[in-house]
Parts: C-alpha cells; structure tokens; sequence
C-alpha cells in the first residue's frame, strides 16, 4: 500500500509541475508580446523593453505578466490604468532619448 501512496503522491507533484510550466509558458509568450509593444511604441532594443517592464513591475508592485498583459491590451483597449501608465511613461522616459519619448497617452 505505501508504495501506491507513493505513486499517488508523486502523480499529483508531477501534475502541479506541468500546470506550473504551463502557466510559465503563457507568461513567456504574453511578456514576449508586451516587449515588442514597448519596442514599437518607444523605439528602444528589446532589452531596454525588458527593463523598462520591470521597472513598471517593479515600481507598482504588480506582477510582471500582469504589466505585459495589461501593455498588450492597451492598442485595443486604448486605455492603460494610471498609475501603470504613469509608471510606463517615466521607465520610457528615462531610457529614450527620442523627441517624444511618452508611451501612453491614455
């Protein structure tokens, strides 16, 4: 019997591993998408994107692939919420150099 509860147990850990991938895996794609959003919107390389989603992330307190969710929904949704925008503008701000350097303008 023990080693069936093993098994049991050991089923159920790999299960919670491959949601866990699978999640991860979402998170990648949409993060890879908030990046090209910010690489087009501000003209910066895309490792300038990752830090200035970070910085967002970072600076609001909110998890990382909820930002990217939130910046790839913004050219449909016209509308980011202020503090992210705010947050967004300034990380673009300090790391463009561009005459018009502001992200979001709603």
């Amino acid at each position: 019997m023990p080693e069936r509860l093993d098994s049991t147990d050991r089923i159920a850990a790999l299960e919670a591993e491959v949601a866990q991938l699978r999640q991860a895996v979402a998170a990648h794609a949409v993060i890879d998408q908030a990046l090209g959003v910010v690489v087009a919107c501000t003209g910066v390389r895309p490792a300038t994107a990752w830090e200035i989603l970070r910085e967002v992330s970072q600076g609001t307190n909110t998890k990382m692939r909820e930002i990217a969710q939130l910046v790839v929904d913004w050219p449909h949704r016209r509308t980011l919420p202020p503090e992210i925008r705010e947050a967004l503008n300034t990380a673009a701000r300090r790391r463009t150099t561009q005459s018009s350097p502001q992200v979001a303008r709603r």
